[in-house]
């Protein structure tokens, strides 16, 4: 039957942040600092507006690329936002922001071009790459550098095959931002070579200290980048499965094909309350943003106290600690610290190579859950240093 499976599927690790998720989901007693997921309730203006969908009758299918009303509010959201200008047809409503990573590569690639990836990044990059029929080409992001990708890494990896860079910024796993300064160069260098720029920044509203910006708003950016973004970061909306793509016509027009016979439409309740989430909910969405700023100074006041070197996040709600002294692999200290202290934590190479010697650490969770981590991860370190 081995035979019958498909040698592109059978390659592909499977994610190992969902590795650690099925076994917590099997030990009630466990903590989990693991998953990238608000635990916030979605905004109640928001949930409010998908149920008076539903007694409206609202529950067919919208047009392939979304409700019009839903990219129109996209379109104003980002001028508004971040200064990027596009109109309704360049816009596609997708299942959650993976689906819109993947449908934008598969527009792009053909069989053999080469896609820059800099790691550690999310989990799907190299594995929708792969099922592009691209290679990916990964660069290692330096925590010297503050995590931040530079013209001199893009440098070293481009080659005559060179298709595109992903872009993942604020970024997960390690919270690092890139500012209008740090973009500049990789802007000019993308035109130089003539290379499109696919920029993930479902993040984007959760920076502290610094407003974000989009690569796309850069000068003669936009006709070469494709944005994605969503709602289930910052709008707490994850469940709801709903992300967008914004590109130049030419690209969005492949792109909407391929959503249309992959998935046809996204959740019809789910973008009438997008709608509401784009037009109203700042404020909720600001305090939230305060909230993890607060548990992300917590966590790094208490990786002090305990000795743990941490990079500073300025982005996401992710820590990237090391924990290269403890002479251990980042997958066996997660191990241990689950199977002692019931404490789950994805090891750094879940999101790539150069990911070890280091964990991820969500803190998207409460104050209370994150002392109660801390705690026993201080007991578990403490072990290890004896």
């Amino acid at each position: 039957m081995k035979d019958m499976l498909s040698k592109k599927a059978v390659m592909l690790e499977p994610s190992g942040i969902r590795k650690f998720f099925d076994i917590v989901s099997e030990m009630p007693e466990a903590i989990s600092l693991g998953v990238g997921e608000p635990d916030f309730d979605t905004p109640w203006r928001i949930r409010e507006e998908g149920i008076y969908s539903l007694e409206q009758g609202k529950t067919f299918y919208t047009s392939n690329a979304g409700l019009v009303e839903l990219r129109d509010e996209i379109c104003r959201y980002l001028k508004r936002k971040y200064h990027m200008r596009y109109h309704n047809d360049e816009v596609l409503v997708s299942v959650g922001g993976s689906e819109g990573i993947d449908v934008a590569l598969r527009a792009i690639i053909n069989p053999g071009d080469e896609v820059i990836v800099p790691q550690p990044s999310f989990v799907c990059y190299v594995p929708c790459v792969i099922m592009a029929d691209g290679v990916p080409v990964t660069v290692e992001l330096k925590e010297e550098d503050k995590f931040k990708l530079t013209r001199k890494q893009l440098e070293e990896a481009v080659t005559d095959k060179t298709k595109a860079i992903i872009m993942s910024f604020p970024n997960n796993p390690t919270g690092a931002i890139m500012t209008k300064k740090d973009l500049e160069p990789i802007a000019d260098f993308a035109k130089e070579h003539d290379l499109l720029v696919i920029s993930d920044e479902i993040y984007s509203e959760l920076t502290y200290g610094h407003k974000h910006v989009s690569i796309g708003a850069l000068p003669d950016m936009k006709e070469r980048t494709i944005v994605i973004n969503g709602f289930s970061k910052a709008f707490a909306m994850t469940g709801w499965r709903l992300g967008y793509a914004a590109a130049p016509k030419i690209i969005m027009e492949q792109m909407v094909k391929i959503h249309q016979y992959g998935i046809m439409a996204a959740p019809t309740t789910s973008q009438y309350a997008a709608v509401e989430a784009l037009r109203a909910c700042d404020d909720e969405v600001e305090e939230m943003k305060n909230s993890y700023n607060q548990r992300r100074r917590y966590l790094l006041h208490r990786f002090r106290e305990l000795g743990l070197e941490c990079f500073e996040p300025e982005g996401a709600f992710y820590a990237f600690p090391c924990i290269k002294e403890f002479g251990m692999s980042s997958e066996k200290f997660a191990e241990e610290l689950l199977k002692e202290q019931k404490v789950a934590i994805v090891p750094g190479t879940a999101f790539g190579a150069c990911g070890e010697g280091y964990l991820r650490v969500s803190y998207a969770y409460s104050i209370d859950e994150l002392k109660e981590a801390l705690s026993r991860l201080g007991t578990f370190i403490e072990k290890l240093r004896r």
